[in-house]
């Protein structure tokens, strides 16, 4: 006679994992609500990020990676950030996020940013160097565009 008790018990048999459990990338990813090839490119991008690796190649994510993963997902979706952005802010900061960015009017060197400092507040949640990093992106571009509209007014 045979039963099937893996289907009677179902779901009820797992439950959840404990916040110092580490997590497969499935589980990282869901709980990151963020696709797994997402995960392995900022692998490749961020070498702060370092999952344990498993024979077969198989990783867990230890609880502060999945922080740090939160971190970078928060400055790249929700505060804009580029990955360049992201690179160039831990770079400043030694390999490490800041717990929360914030700019105090106080702090900004009005040299280094220009006149967009007189433009930002305080508490609007970003940093001096996240603003340098940003400014120094946009100037990036403006070359970029500047170059392009000559070439366009010498070839019309």
């Amino acid at each position: 006679m045979k039963t099937n008790l893996g289907a009677a018990a179902g779901p009820s048999r797992r439950t959840a994992k404990s916040d110092s459990a580490f997590r497969t990338i499935s589980e990282a990813a869901k709980e990151l609500g963020l696709q797994q090839h997402v995960l392995r490119f900022w692998e490749s991008k961020f070498p702060q990020i370092q999952p344990m690796k498993r024979a077969g190649g198989r990783r867990y994510y230890r609880p502060e990676d999945i922080e740090f993963l939160a971190s970078i997902r928060t400055l790249l979706h929700d505060q804009g950030f580029t990955i360049k952005g992201v690179q160039k802010l831990l770079d400043q900061n030694k390999g490490k996020l800041p717990g929360e960015i914030t700019v105090n009017a106080s702090d900004v060197d009005q040299g280094a940013v220009g006149g967009f400092a007189s433009g930002v507040s305080s508490n609007t949640g970003l940093n001096k160097a996240a603003v340098e990093g940003v400014l120094g992106e946009l100037q990036e571009l403006q070359d970029i565009l500047r170059a392009s509209l000559r070439d366009i007014k010498k070839n019309p």
